[in-house]
């Protein structure tokens, strides 16, 4: 085919990256290998052709998203253009497991910051004491 003729499939790892789900292409090669990108809950490798109307899962910790395939391409676009090319259907239930993740995630220290101080620790294990669920329940009642 020539350049500029439409294309009825598409490499994933050449899409993914086109979509900018990827960052570089070596990056989606690699999510392919190591079995995070799946079409039917079946986990696929880098060369599988896609095609218009394909549902992919991208399992990034701690969801799995998902996307329909609304138009293809081998070259990266810019990020105006990619709503025309894939359709984010990502269940709710997912969504509120991101939300979930994201509201403890004042727990969680950031990246970067090093050691909790004796102060954080202190309030840390506060916070943990506050919120036992079994302090409270008596085992031995019936």
């Amino acid at each position: 085919m020539a350049k500029g003729d439409p294309k009825s499939e598409v490499r994933i790892d050449k899409w993914l990256w086109a979509v900018r789900l990827f960052k570089t292409r070596s990056i989606a090669i690699e999510a392919c290998k190591k079995g995070r990108i799946t079409i039917k809950g079946i986990a696929i490798k880098p060369s599988r052709m896609i095609k218009i109307g394909d549902v992919i899962e991208v399992r990034r910790a701690p969801i799995v998203y998902s996307f329909e395939v609304l138009g293809l391409s081998e070259n990266r676009m810019g990020a105006k253009l990619v709503p025309g090319f894939m359709k984010d259907v990502t269940p709710a239930s997912q969504l509120e497991i991101l939300e979930l993740s994201k509201m403890s995630g004042f727990v969680d220290r950031a990246r970067g910051t090093g050691r909790p101080t004796k102060k954080d620790r202190r309030e840390l294990d506060q916070f943990a004491e506050d919120y036992t669920f079994f302090d409270d329940w008596d085992f031995d009642e019936e």
